[in-house]
């Protein structure tokens, strides 16, 4: 089989309610869609989420660099299987204009592209995604089948009547885990935290996310203020500038700490390994350069005595949804799970079946061929503010 065409849309996302924290709040999320056409008329879907404040990467940045790539290696290259179709996705031809040395400015556009390939190799070959860790040699490890996975819930930053109204459903629905969003300007955290503590109840495993929001000087404080309320971890309390502080501050307080905005390369990973910043890995499809990067950080983690969390970015669509999906009931020791939101956040319908988890934050496992699901096309074009089409091995473009 051969790639014969690669289209890319922005797509901006509508959610349901504001999402909130330290560092951002929004309604909705311009993300990247890729499809791919194989030379049988297979398509597959990927996506991507740029976050400038986390990878440098906005929307059109991706769209920009997608434009301006030489895909021939894309064109040229014949796949026959889950081992070709990593090789390929390995050597992806793209490079930041600028200096990069955490290697993460192309990581939004190369996820979607990459799930684009692999979503049309395993409805080509009628393989799900799941299948893909069997031919990554390093995640051996880390290779466990599972029929279900039980994903985490979430607080944002909301009034005190908001919150208790979320609390209480999340309790009645039987979740186990629930992150806190702290650090929020203007609202006081310990009585927050000491509220949804008790309208959860003290089974709930909480953990908090700070987005950055403290400052060096502060945050052992502010993390020992929260500890009394059972916090079993706490998500980059602090800039990723100021990560050199990190080893200080994880000897200081006896909450573990979790990076995300400073996790987002095999770089940042082993940067991290060597100076003992931190004990957990917030590693997130889109951020982190796609699903076989994500494999090999999470084998990286296990290898290394950390533990990791497969997270998500608040307005993904069922693509990425489904692909974290995949990963979840084929990899083992995750601490933290995060996505599926799908019906809860969003305000439009992009692909079918529904996967939104279920009671408990229950989700069974997809066994249909690649990602398992069909996008709406009419939710796609409803929501596209700009499309490029690639084609063939000249990269003939239409815009």
């Amino acid at each position: 089989m051969r790639i014969t065409e690669l289209t890319a849309d922005i797509v901006t996302v509508p959610m349901k309610h504001v999402i909130r924290h330290a560092s951002h709040a929004r309604v909705d999320s311009d993300n990247i869609i890729v499809r791919c056409r194989l030379d049988d008329g297979t398509f597959g879907v990927g996506e991507g989420v740029p976050r400038s404040y986390v990878t440098g990467e906005t929307a059109s940045s991706a769209m920009g660099m997608f434009s301006t790539t030489t895909w021939d290696p894309i064109w040229d290259t014949r796949i026959d299987g889950w081992t070709r179709a990593i090789e390929l996705i390995d050597t992806l031809p793209l490079r930041s204009s600028t200096d990069d040395p955490r290697g993460c400015q192309t990581n939004a556009l190369r996820c979607a592209v990459e799930l684009s390939i692999l979503d049309a190799v395993g409805r080509r070959m009628e393989q799900p995604l799941a299948n893909v860790i069997e031919s990554v040699p390093e995640c051996e490890v880390i290779h466990e089948r599972r029929d279900r996975a039980r994903y985490s819930t979430a607080i944002t930053a909301q009034s005190a009547a908001s919150e208790r109204k979320s609390a209480i459903k999340m309790r009645l629905y039987g979740f186990r885990q629930c992150k806190v969003k702290v650090g929020v300007e203007g609202q006081d955290d310990v009585q927050r935290l000491r509220r949804i503590r008790s309208w959860l109840g003290r089974r709930v495993d909480i953990r908090i996310d700070a987005n950055e929001a403290w400052s060096v000087d502060e945050a052992a404080a502010r993390i020992g203020e929260l500890e009394p309320m059972s916090v079993t971890c706490v998500e980059q309390p602090i800039a990723h500038e100021a990560f050199d502080a990190l080893p200080d501050l994880r000897r200081d307080i006896k909450t573990d700490i979790m990076l995300d905005e400073s996790l987002t390369s095999e770089v940042d990973a082993q940067a991290a390994i060597d100076s003992g910043a931190c004990d957990c890995f917030n590693i997130r499809l889109s951020k982190c350069g796609g699903y076989i990067r994500c494999l090999r950080l999470a084998a990286l983690a296990r290898a290394s005595g950390l533990s990791f969390q497969l997270g998500c970015h608040p307005g993904e669509t069922p693509i990425l949804s489904a692909a974290g999906r995949h990963f979840a009931t084929s990899v083992k020791g995750i601490r933290y799970l995060e996505g599926s939101y799908d019906r809860h956040l969003l305000a439009d319908k992009f692909a079918s079946p529904d996967i939104t988890f279920g009671f408990g934050g229950l989700a069974p496992r997809i066994g249909r061929p690649g990602l398992g699901i069909a996008v709406d096309q009419s939710s796609l074009r409803r929501n596209s503010i700009d499309s490029i089409t690639l084609t063939g091995t000249r990269g003939e473009s239409t815009r």
